[in-house]
């Protein structure tokens, strides 16, 4: 899959000894002390641990791996074999899948980041609005605000939609119980985020490729980002190293966090580990306590990489608010429908200055804060969002 030579070999050395070094300090039982790399966490740990180790990850570097997950090697294999299998299909056969203004979920390779264009190709595929996998995907029972689900026929990867139905239903397990453990640690009982989460979640997961990019430069595959959601879990390609976060919080900080001079550090992936981090959602409902980092991709001149992203998003109908039991709050609420279609419209076109949790600060002025409010008020949740319908709610 990658390319071969002796500086490859070298690379790969490293990242053995750095990965090693990781699971060492996880075995002792050590991984939330480290400070040169986000944690590793057993989530088989005894619970009073885990949740200490947890709130402390989401509350530093907003970054963590976990291992003993539950998901078995088999399950995992066989997704990879799939999205690879999707990927070397040839381009105008995925292209027929491409997802639209008024779809937010199929295929694309023209995605913006900030106004950037990334260096990679993508399919998304997420929850169906009936939340009933064996309904067809083009049942109109399916729809909601992302749109419907579009995969592969068939005769071309006969396997594909079968295997990302397994797969999804075992990120769902997983974001569960990080969600339960994150409530935990914000002082609240295991079940809170249940409504909103759990019995409610519009997530949706993320089949990446990162071609070679020969002209390297300062192209990147993914810019500089938060994540919108409420935590991410990510399956990453354990030969290419190239996802970087920035370094983490100081103790005792709060609030948006951009790093000490920018420097970035590496995410490692460690062996049969899962990758965690916390996204915007999670850090307005811990009232800041939880950190939602900025991160990028790299890109390479001669190497491929896989990844694939699973976003663990509430309903879209959900008032996220710093919880009552965390203090002052520092944010006015914000409608988890509203900002994930401006964050889509955000990535298909430019519209803008992309929306943050910063424009729901208390004192804010943003526009967004009444375009929010017509926003509920136009918008069927149940209903394919259109960019060009309600292009008036998301311009400045």
């Amino acid at each position: 899959m990658k390319t071969a030579g002796g500086g490859v070999l070298l690379g790969r050395m490293k990242a053995v000894r750095s990965a090693t070094g990781l699971l060492r300090t996880w075995h002792r039982g050590l991984a939330s002390g480290s400070t040169n790399a986000p944690p590793v966490i057993d989530l088989h740990a005894p619970r009073e641990h885990l949740v200490s180790e947890v709130a402390d990850a989401c509350s530093r570097w907003g970054f963590f791996q976990v291992g003993n997950h539950g998901i078995d090697d088999s399950v995992i294999s066989a997704f990879s074999d799939q999205m690879t299998a999707f990927f070397d299909l040839p381009l105008d056969s995925k292209r027929l899948l491409r997802r639209s203004a008024s779809n937010a979920r199929g295929f694309f390779d023209d995605e913006l980041t900030k106004q950037k264009l990334d260096w990679k190709q993508a399919l998304d595929f997420g929850v169906p609005g009936s939340r009933n996998w064996s309904l067809a995907d083009g049942d109109p029972a399916n729809a909601c605000l992302d749109g419907f689900n579009r995969v592969p026929e068939r005769d071309s990867l006969p396997h594909f939609r079968s295997t990302m139905v397994s797969y999804f239903a075992e990120l769902v397990r997983v974001s569960e119980l990080l969600a339960s453990v994150m409530a935990e640690g914000l002082g609240m009982p295991a079940s809170h985020f249940d409504r909103e989460l759990r019995d409610a979640h519009t997530s949706y997961l993320r089949l990446n490729y990162y071609p070679p990019n020969p002209g390297g430069g300062e192209t990147l595959g993914i810019s500089p980002h938060r994540d919108a959601g409420f935590l991410t879990v990510l399956w990453q390609d354990p030969d290419t190293h190239s996802l970087q976060v920035q370094q983490p919080m100081p103790v005792g900080s709060v609030g948006r966090y951009d790093g000490a001079g920018g420097e970035w550090t590496t995410v490692i992936p460690v062996k049969g580990a899962l990758t965690i981090n916390t996204g915007d959602m999670a850090q307005i409902w811990s009232n800041n306590r939880y950190h939602a980092p900025l991160h990028r991709v790299l890109t390479h001149p001669t190497w491929r990489r896989y990844s694939a992203p699973f976003f663990y998003n509430p309903g879209y109908r959900t008032q996220v608010a710093p919880l009552p039991s965390l203090g002052k709050p520092t944010f006015t609420p914000c409608n988890w429908g509203y900002f994930r279609a401006q964050r889509f419209a955000g990535d298909f076109a430019d519209f803008g200055a992309e929306i943050q949790v910063d424009d729901y600060l208390e004192g804010s002025v943003s526009r967004h804060l009444h375009q929010q409010i017509a926003f509920e008020r136009m918008v069927d949740f149940r209903v394919p969002f259109s960019v060009e319908q309600y292009r008036s709610l998301l311009v400045n």
